[in-house]
């Protein structure tokens, strides 16, 4: 697993050991950003349920001016910590170790602009995130929320919470969802 663009690109990262992450293949992320490219310039970036944290490491690296890495394993917390210090992006993020739902919350304490998630498939992780970010002042009209999540997934709950779908894009066995505030 790499970095796949900009200042700290092709720069190898660790991932947690175990079995408990599910690290997002290189050419998913790629087209993910491909869709965010626009976007992630400048933006506050979260990544929920980061795992090693590419992701967020991924926005830092295209000119992300901040991000926040939400992890509640804590060998994942270390992973991450050592992939900021591997990268040289530490004093541009802020790791919590805690809960995705907790952190949408209350643990972060700005606007974001782009936030990601990649909870566990198939356990309502999902919506309970969506439900956080429909009350949480982290989230505001302009947030742009992506959820990965199994291919197959109905996310019709997510009008019911006060969001609407932008766009989905979808791969073999997973997609990325694309939200927004209903406005």
């Amino acid at each position: 697993m790499r970095v796949i663009a900009g200042s700290a690109r092709s720069l190898l990262l660790k991932t947690p050991a175990g079995m408990n992450t599910r690290p997002t293949t290189d050419r998913i992320k790629e087209t993910l950003f491909n869709v965010l490219q626009n976007d992630v310039p400048g933006a506050v970036f979260v990544d929920l349920c980061a795992g090693s944290g590419q992701i967020g490491i991924e926005a830092l690296s295209r000119g992300a001016d901040k991000a926040y890495f939400i992890e509640n394993d804590a060998s994942a917390v270390k992973c991450v910590e050592d992939n900021l210090k591997h990268t040289g992006f530490l004093d541009k993020s802020v790791v919590l170790k805690q809960d995705a739902v907790t952190a949408v919350s209350y643990g972060i304490r700005e606007a974001a602009d782009i936030i990601f998630a990649d909870p566990p498939y198939g356990k309502g992780t999902d919506e309970q995130i969506l439900a956080a970010a429909a009350k949480s002042k982290a989230v505001t009209a302009d947030t742009l929320i992506v959820i990965e999540e199994e291919k197959n997934r109905d996310f019709s709950f997510a009008t019911d919470l006060g969001f609407v779908i932008i766009k989905e894009k979808v791969y073999k066995t997973n997609k990325h969802v694309f939200l927004k505030k209903h406005s």
